[in-house]
């Protein structure tokens, strides 16, 4: 998919009418765009609904002003402001959150503490000191005043912006480091993965000062991330030894025993390009996996047969097991240490590193329509600096850009040069990120970065503890 021209604006007359004189009110008057003007193939009145359906907005639609103006806020980024306190006491951030309504940004630390702060005065708000027994690593708002965060000692505890100085309650259920938290804003249920295989649903519909009703709902080996969608339906889990799976038809409320999930195929795909040997991610490696490539094929024939008894479709909580390839990767074992899905679940964003050789580590981006071939659409390669982390990246609200922590800094990286959505500058074969923008402030490995969900701002964590801010100077 190529984007064409933009469709030249009209004047203020109707068919027929002279252009305004320079100078006269008409022309000072700022241009209204068509409609149904598009950037895009299928201009006018379809190509506007394509785009609806889609869910592209006002903000970032190529033929409205607005789309410009925030390329320029996002291309004139500048270092702002660092926060910073002592590595004694709170050690390396490993993830920052920000409230829904950008009011508070939230800092997971190495040393057992949660950092709050105000973003738009960069002030210090509160440092909960003893949030766990051991390092946080991450943390999930659930709404503007509570959030949940999740440690290395096994736990999840439940957070009252209006009530720091005790937890709501903590949650007991992993028996091994807890390393990410999902919400379902449907269903109000809380979904946690940890290093012990185990994905958990804790209802907090029915929330105690003892804890919530929980039950494990998904198990796997080499575990790493696991991630909803934003309309909830589908559930992605990356591995250490390679393996992207994905429960299609999401249902929470019922619970996938070992061996019986109802698979629709595993395959591993590739690429007919020369330059590019995978149209995936993550040369396999899982041996004795339940989601391992060869016990699906009996399991497949099986269930998709049962499926067909189901007016047609799949069944609920279907399992696809994905070992996509990395580009120049295909001899080497790779781990996919980060996972984090487009603002409108258009693709998925891996990063990616080697199992034989950690040297370098890049970040494909894929879409996220697993019943159709899946297809690396964007990559870029870069150093492994700091060795032995695992870096969080992330797309900005409007999905239009990366931030992906580099070296010392970030680098903000884009589908084309001009910030373009992905559905308008979708390449026939894979092509390179583009760097739009790198930011150095800081003076150790920066290991996450965050956009704001409500202003043109970025925040970064480091090793050393330092919490940088980005925003637009002029």
């Amino acid at each position: 998919m190529s984007a064409e021209a933009e469709v030249p604006r009209t004047g203020t007359g109707g068919s027929g009418s002279a252009a305004p004189r320079p100078g006269s009110p008409a022309a000072m008057e700022p241009a209204l765009p068509p409609p149904f003007s598009r950037a895009v193939p299928g201009a006018g009145l379809f190509g506007w609904v394509r785009g609806r359906c889609l869910g592209r907005s006002a903000a970032v639609d190529p033929a409205r002003d607005t789309f410009r103006a925030m390329t320029g806020l996002y291309g004139s980024i500048q270092p702002a402001d660092s926060m910073y306190l002592s590595t004694r006491t709170h050690g390396a951030v490993f993830n920052l959150e920000y409230s829904p309504d950008g009011s508070v940004l939230t800092v997971a630390c190495e040393q057992t503490e949660v950092l709050l702060f105000d973003p738009i005065s960069s002030k210090h708000i509160k440092t909960l000191s003893e949030a766990h027994e051991d390092c946080v690593n991450n943390i999930r708002f659930l709404d503007n005043r509570l959030f949940a965060t999740c440690s290395d000692d096994t736990t999840i505890a439940l957070w009252d912006l209006r009530k720091l100085n005790t937890k709501v309650c903590t949650l007991h259920g992993h028996t091994s480091w807890v390393k990410n938290i999902e919400y379902d804003t449907n269903t109000r249920l809380l979904v946690t993965s940890g290093f012990d295989g185990n994905v958990i649903i804790w209802d907090t519909n029915r929330c105690t000062e003892d804890g919530c009703p929980h039950k494990k709902f998904f198990h796997t080996r080499f575990l790493m991330r696991m991630r909803l969608t934003p309309d909830c339906s589908k559930m992605l889990i990356s591995t250490s030894s390679g393996y992207l799976l994905i429960l299609h038809d999401l249902d929470l409320n019922k619970s996938l025993e070992v061996g019986s999930y109802p698979i629709l195929r595993a395959r591993r795909t590739t690429s007919s390009s020369s330059d590019v040997t995978s149209s995936g991610s993550i040369g396999p490696r899982a041996v004795g996996s339940p989601c391992h490539q060869n016990d699906s094929g009996p399991l497949s024939e099986k269930h998709m047969s049962r499926s067909s008894q189901r007016e047609g479709g799949s069944p609920r909580n279907s399992l696809e097991v994905l070992t996509p390839e990395v580009p120049g990767e295909r001899d080497r074992g790779n781990c996919i240490t980060s996972l984090q899905l487009h603002p409108k679940g258009w693709a998925t964003l891996l990063r990616c590193s080697s199992n034989t050789d950690d040297q370098e580590e890049g970040a494909p981006v894929r879409p996220v329509s697993p019943r159709r071939s899946l297809r690396l659409t964007h990559c870029i390669e870069e150093a492994n600096v700091g060795r032995g982390y695992i870096k969080e990246l992330c797309f900005s609200p409007d999905g239009r850009m990366i931030s992906s922590p580099h070296g010392f800094g970030i680098r903000l990286l884009g589908f084309d040069a001009h910030c373009s959505e992905l559905v308008d500058c979708l390449p026939k074969e894979a092509s390179p990120l583009k760097e739009i923008r790198s930011l150095y402030s800081h003076n150790d490995v920066v290991l996450t970065t965050k956009f704001s969900p409500t202003h043109c701002q970025i925040a970064s964590g480091c090793l050393s503890g330092r919490v940088s801010l980005y925003q637009p100077k002029f």
